[in-house]
């Protein structure tokens, strides 16, 4: 039985270990994660969620403070439309996580950012542009495009010079989504070097509705390789979504993928960006405890943990300190159910909003956990401890357990 490291991923002149993490925002996807990948010969993620914020943890800039103080006055208003970014700003963040990243980068494998277009910041294409176009500036060796269709993004870096150079990949559900990223970014004649196929069973927010559960993620993969070999292109698939063992990972391969995308296992990684605490909810949940929800703002279906502790949380919106979700014209669907909810109650000292949430405020808290569907089985990955905790993997540990393992065996980390 083959092994995935019986496997190469090419991209351009690039040979890999066919293994990438995928890109968790907000700093899950750190950078000791990423380069952790790239050291092994594979592909890593950092992610340009909430990338100001990540800026002010991780280099000591004042951006949430900075915008804040700025627009204070605004904070009991229910118009956000006044709430802007300063684009210079989210161009040094970005600029400084990508470049402190990059200088640290080791072995042969690639560094890529994931880059969300539902980010949408209150000026969605001008916040997307400089987002791209600072990461391609800062030395990223590929960029990962999520969290929508993103039919213009490719014209918006077109004269990156650039463009043609850096590895640039979109993440898709179906073969219909893909249509239509390849027909509207037709005229740039640039096809991405490879396609995510995220299938029902990945973490975060889904590509799909509540209808799910109807849809298998080989069977999309299996769609999209067909219609790329009947198009006459070559570009290189990556499964991802309920990828749990090195065998799954190899079955997938074997079948004609250029590589697979695997995350929620690196979730409980000692490099990964969660705080300890949440790593052992995510160990001792259970298959019950794992849910999707409609509770997110930007309208897509999202898979947490049940108990995360920011659901129902009926916070006071902090569009002026954060403001991702806000849409093109200052809009959030957080605020409107939050405003619904006061008016309810008027004279409440705290109401509960159990429809929506304030995802950016929970995110940056990691007080919403976000899970692939599999997470219920993270504890058969470790050893439980005495303490009744259980130990925390080396991202190598897991990385390699992907790259060797057969026969459904996963290696269980040793104590040292």
């Amino acid at each position: 039985m083959k092994c995935v490291d019986d496997f190469r991923l090419r991209l351009g002149k690039h040979e890999l270990v066919p293994i990438m993490i995928g890109g968790m925002g907000v700093d899950i996807s750190t950078a000791d994660l990423a380069l952790e990948a790239a050291r092994l010969g594979g592909v890593g993620h950092i992610s340009d969620a909430m990338i100001n914020t990540v800026a002010d943890r991780r280099y000591d800039t004042k951006h949430v403070k900075e915008k804040l103080a700025l627009y204070k006055y605004n904070v009991n208003n229910e118009d956000k439309s006044p709430v802007k970014f300063d684009l210079g700003r989210v161009e040094e963040a970005t600029r400084l996580h990508v470049e402190a990243t990059m200088s640290r980068k080791r072995g042969n494998g690639l560094v890529f950012i994931n880059c969300m277009e539902k980010l949408t910041m209150n000026a969605p294409k001008e916040t997307l542009k400089v987002r791209l176009t600072a990461a391609l500036d800062a030395g990223i060796e590929g960029i990962t495009l999520a969290a929508g269709l993103h039919l213009g993004s490719f014209a918006l870096i077109e004269d990156h010079p650039r463009f043609r150079d850096a590895k640039l990949g979109i993440i898709v559900s179906s073969v219909r989504a893909l249509q239509l990223f390849l027909k509207k970014n037709q005229r740039t004649n640039r096809l991405p070097d490879f396609i995510v196929v995220e299938g029902p069973l990945a973490g975060g927010h889904l590509g799909f509705g509540m209808d799910w559960a109807q849809y298998d993620l080989a069977t999309i993969v299996a769609e999209v390789l067909a219609y790329l070999r009947a198009e006459g292109l070559d570009i290189p698939v990556i499964p991802a979504g309920g990828i749990f063992t090195g065998t799954d990972a190899a079955q997938f391969l074997e079948a004609g993928a250029g590589a697979v995308q695997v995350a929620t296992r690196f979730t409980v990684a000692a490099e990964c960006g969660l705080p300890d605490k949440a790593k052992q909810e995510y160990f001792k949940a259970t298959e019950d405890d794992i849910e999707v929800n409609q509770i997110s703002p930007t309208g897509y279906p999202m898979r947490m943990l049940k108990g995360s502790p920011g659901i129902g949380d009926g916070i006071r919106p902090n569009c002026e300190a954060y403001g991702y979700l806000l849409d093109a014209n200052g809009k959030c669907s957080y605020i409107t159910a939050y405003n619904r909810e006061v008016a309810a109650h008027p004279g409440a000292r705290k109401v509960k909003v159990m429809d929506k949430t304030c995802l950016c405020t929970h995110m940056r808290n990691f007080e919403i956990w976000t899970c692939g569907q599999l997470t219920w089985r993270l504890k058969d990955t470790t050893l439980r401890q005495a303490d009744g905790s259980y130990l925390i993997p080396s991202a190598e540990h897991i990385f390699q357990d992907y790259q060797f393992s057969t026969e459904q065996r996963i290696a269980l980390p040793k104590v040292v």
